[in-house]
């Protein structure tokens, strides 16, 4: 048995406790342990491996963007061991067949745990594809593939396949029709093109599915989680809107559907967040090439990068004493392990042996140059933030020292 000995999170505050680790499962949770093979990590932190719900791996299709290898070892050393890529790759995954052939192009290539989504479409077999997957997304406005779902009818008969099956239903929440199609100069114009009004109308529209399992994707305003909530529907958040906002640069690198809101809509969905009124974190992490970037705003592509910097990011606002380490942890492991039914995200007997590892003392400055995604950049070039030491992926230490040690061993979740 292997134990880890630290100050460990569990049960919603930090004990110093010791962690039995067996057959990727953690078999014990004490005081004092004694296995064949013990670390003893001191004062740093021991944290539940995180869980993001919301990637774009861009795996098949778009690889010279991302792939399951460069995104998944991105998310690794962000403490990330667990990710749920997004269906509009190309092919776009809406049958059994274009699941299947992802599932095969992926396989033993990630470095953590991963769940696949498939999108509603008109013609989608739910029941079919149900067992296989993370979950279901449906993209209310309009996206890469061919994959839009924002007609009523259409919308109810996927919902009613839907709920027998028990999965959830991730939705970006834009109602297409309220979109308008103009010249884009800059992130002032691309949030006059998408106002928080379409948000607002698409989960007014998914009323009738009060209590169903639906999470609202990359929310931006306060008055979404409220009515969200409100609804029974689980909520995510992205590092985008809630740090940064329209005014901050012309530059078509911080274009993202939905877009960055004005600076008075931020701070209060930040304050929102702060109240722990929102679920979960998740990165809507959509790289693109530096070159797809630099072109004119009008036609650069929408996606911001976010998977390895979001949880280090926040461990920083834990280390200045800005947010609780407790909505951290529930916002990026146990929440998202809880509404896609992961056996993940708490240090507590029977789950994944899945640990992120901090040392507070060693914040450092955010630097692309650093970063392991293809796209090259990121828009928190020099901020703070604390790289987790170490990261566990199922028993298997996957990050020492801060640096890989491990191999691809990550595994479908629905395998």
């Amino acid at each position: 048995m292997l134990v880890i000995e630290g100050r460990a999170f569990i049960d919603g505050e930090l004990k110093n406790a010791a962690i039995g680790i067996e057959d990727g499962k953690i078999a014990e949770v004490k005081k004092v342990l004694k296995g064949d093979r013990n670390i003893d990590l001191g004062d740093r932190i021991i944290l539940p491996g995180f869980v993001d719900p919301h990637v774009h791996f861009r795996d098949p299709g778009m690889t010279y963007k991302e792939d399951f290898t460069s995104g998944s070892l991105a998310s690794l050393y962000g403490g990330v061991t667990c990710v749920q890529d997004m269906p509009n790759t190309k092919p776009p995954v809406i049958d059994i067949s274009s699941l299947n052939d992802k599932k095969r192009i992926i396989r033993g290539r990630s470095f953590v745990d991963y769940g696949l989504f498939a999108a509603l479409t008109a013609k989608c077999n739910v029941p079919a594809l149900a067992p296989k997957v993370c979950g279901f997304k449906m993209f209310m406005g309009s996206t890469t593939g061919d994959i839009l779902l924002n007609d009523d009818s259409r919308i109810h008969k996927a919902m009613v396949a839907v709920a027998p099956t028990g999965k959830r239903v991730s939705v970006h929440a834009e109602d297409d029709s309220l979109l308008k199609t103009t010249e884009e100069k800059n992130n002032r114009d691309h949030l006059r093109a998408r106002p928080v009004s379409a948000e607002h109308n698409a989960i007014r529209r998914l009323t009738p599915y009060k209590g169903m399992k639906v999470n609202i994707c990359h929310i931006t305003d306060p008055s979404s989680v409220a009515m969200a909530s409100s609804l029974g529907f689980t909520t995510e958040v992205t590092m985008h809107h809630l740090f940064l906002h329209d005014l901050i640069s012309e530059s078509a690198k911080l274009k993202a559907n939905p877009p960055l809101r004005d600076v008075n809509t931020r701070d209060s969905l930040f304050k929102t967040f702060k109240e722990g009124k929102i679920t979960m974190f998740g990165t809507d992490h959509a790289p693109h090439t530096l070159d797809e970037k630099s072109r004119s705003y009008d036609d650069a592509p929408s996606g911001i990068p976010g998977a390895e910097v979001y949880i280090p990011m926040m461990m920083n606002s834990v280390k200045k004493g800005d947010i609780d380490l407790s909505l951290i942890v529930r916002m990026g492991a146990a929440a998202p392990a809880d509404a896609f039914g992961i056996n993940k995200g708490r240090i507590e007997v029977g789950r994944d042996a899945d640990l992120a590892v901090f040392d507070m003392r060693n914040s450092k400055k955010i630097k692309a140059k650093e970063l392991h995604s293809k796209a090259g950049y990121t828009p928190y070039e020099g901020w703070d933030a604390v790289f987790p030491e170490m990261v566990v992926v199922r028993g298997e230490i996957q990050i020492r020292n801060g640096e890989l040690c491990g191999e691809m061993i990550g595994e479908d979740i629905n395998e």
